[in-house]
């Protein structure tokens, strides 16, 4: 069977990504075969990335909502790939590299006419899936200019590191949530209307229920509705707990 990924002895440390001194993705691998997949899960492991995998296009639509990135094999059991990839980018914008099979120039076209940020042909090496995925990450997620550690007495925000910590213990909390929290932490005392929340943070595919949904979300797992305050008939603003 195919090796998608060649052993390579220690690599030089690529350069630092532009956002963070040490920034981590969770990155959702959606590929069906072992082969291609452990050593793909195991590079971006050693260089600190969160990585989840499934190995069916339908279980790349229940879990891609929580991923910074994502690596779609096109040649799924269940779906065909160039359509999970158009499916995905209509209702979110994360980033998505394409693998196809060599000479399948068709594939390619229409990954990148159904929304993917880049394409790459298997078998591949480790080095250049891995440049390629800087490149992406660079490209589609440069320098924020909003502040990189926010604090407020007890809740720390760090968007290098994408952690929320409160009284020094750590908040799980997904990609979407993470967003929002910071939008509303980087303007603090202002009120910010839900339609530019919505649009900042969903792009066009968004609804009242989606932003309500996450504002509960994260008011629980902060334990208290303190840090996000609605402004009724406008927005919300960021409290102090």
């Amino acid at each position: 069977m195919t090796q998608y990924l060649t052993p390579a002895p220690e690599a030089p440390t690529l350069p630092q990504k532009p956002w963070g001194t040490a920034p981590t993705w969770r990155v959702l691998i959606v590929e069906p075969d072992a082969h291609g997949k452990d050593p793909l899960r195991e590079q971006l492991q050693r260089r600190g990335h969160d990585v989840d995998d499934v190995g069916t296009g339908s279980a790349a639509l229940q879990f891609y909502q929580d991923a910074e990135l994502v690596l779609l094999n096109l040649e799924l059991p269940d779906m065909d790939g160039v359509e999970v990839c158009r499916i995905i980018r209509s209702l979110c914008d994360v980033p998505i590299i394409a693998i196809g099979s060599r000479g399948a120039e068709p594939d390619c076209v229409l990954s990148f006419q159904a929304g993917a940020d880049d394409y790459i042909v298997k078998p591949y090496g480790s080095r250049e899936l891995m440049a390629r995925v800087d490149a992406v990450m660079r490209r589609l997620r440069p320098r924020s200019l909003s502040p990189q550690a926010i604090s407020h007495g007890r809740l720390h925000i760090d968007a290098a590191l994408r952690e929320v910590t409160l009284d020094g213990h750590r908040i799980d909390i997904t990609r979407k949530e993470f967003d929002l929290l910071h939008a509303l932490a980087s303007d603090p005392g202002n009120v910010i209307p839900r339609k530019q929340l919505m649009q900042r943070i969903w792009g066009d595919s968004w609804s009242r229920r989606t932003l309500d949904t996450h504002v509960s979300s994260l008011r629980n797992k902060l334990g208290s509705s303190g840090w996000i305050v609605t402004v009724r008939g406008v927005g919300f603003r960021f409290g102090s707990g």
